[in-house]
C-alpha cells in the first residue's frame, strides 16, 4: 500500500535530504511540506506539495493526512534569542503538530533529536530535545524512530558560522572518537535523512520507541 509523507522543517539542512529521499523512493506517493513561507519548486510536482501554515493558529485542517511524519524542525539559541523561543520551535510547534498528524492518521513518526538528549539533563537543549521524545512516546503510534546526530555536517540555506568552524574541527577528530564516544561522531545531514526514511520503510518495531545513534544512523543510511 502506498505510503504518504508529512514533513516538518523541510526547508533545513535534514529535512531537506528527507524531502529528496521521499521524493526519489516509489514507495511514497505523496510528500507535504509543512512550511511558513512558499520556498522553490521542487520539480515533482505530482508527487510533492508544500502547505504555507501559521504555526501559531495550526489547526488540524491544515495538517495533510498522511502515514508518516518526518520532524527535523530546529533552531539554535542564537537565532532563537531566548529559551523561550528555542522551546516554542524545539518542543512546542513539533509536538502540537505531530498530534494534529496522529489525530488525522499518522502511524508512525521520524525525529531527528541530539545525541545526548534527555528529559532530566541540567543542559537546557539536551533537556528540552529529551522532553519532545518523551512527549512522542505517549502518543499511539506503530513506530517512533528517534535519531540522535551530533554535530551535522552537509551545506546550509542559512549561515551558521560557529557551526561551520566546529564541522572542520569535527572532521579531522572524528576517528579519535572511538568506543562510546562514538556516537558524538560528526555525521552528514543527508545520512540522517536517508536513515529516516529507511527507518519509516522498516518493518513496524517493538517496542515502537526506537533509539537511533551514529553507527545506527550510518547503518539504515547505507540501506537506503
Amino acid at each position: 500500500m502506498p505510503r504518504s509523507a508529512l514533513v516538518l522543517g523541510a526547508t533545513g539542512l535534514v529535512g531537506a535530504r528527507c524531502v529528496a529521499h521521499l521524493l526519489e523512493n516509489p514507495a511514497y506517493d505523496r510528500v507535504t511540506s509543512l512550511v511558513r513561507r512558499a520556498g522553490q519548486p521542487t520539480g515533482e510536482k505530482q508527487k510533492s506539495q508544500e502547505r504555507v501554515v501559521d504555526f501559531s493558529q495550526l489547526t488540524a485542517e491544515d495538517i495533510e493526512p498522511a502515514s508518516d511524519l518526518f520532524c527535523a524542525i530546529g533552531t539554535t539559541m542564537k537565532k532563537a534569542g531566548s529559551r523561550e523561543a528555542f522551546r516554542r520551535v524545539d518542543l512546542e510547534i513539533p509536538l502540537h503538530v505531530a498530534k494534529l498528524a496522529v489525530a488525522t492518521g499518522v502511524k508512525r513518526i521520524a525525529l531527528v533529536s541530539s545525541v545526548g538528549a534527555d528529559a532530566r539533563s541540567s543542559n537546557f537543549y539536551l533537556r528540552t530535545k529529551g522532553e519532545l521524545e518523551d512527549a512522542l512516546a505517549k502518543l499511539p503510534l506503530a513506530a517512533l524512530h528517534v535519531m540522535r546526530p551530533s554535530l551535522l555536517l552537509g551545506d546550509r540555506t542559512e549561515s551558521r558560522p560557529g557551526e561551520a568552524i566546529a564541522s572542520v574541527f569535527a572532521r579531522a577528530t572524528s576517528g579519535l572518537l572511538i568506543g562510546g564516544l562514538r556516537r558524538w561522531r560528526a555525521i552528514e545531514g543527508d545520512q540522517v535523512g536517508r536513515a529516516m526514511v529507511a527507518a519509516m520503510l522498516s518493518p513496524d518495531p517493538e517496542p515502537p520507541l526506537q533509539i537511533h545513534e551514529y553507527d545506527a544512523i550510518r547503518a539504515l543510511a547505507a540501506r537506503a
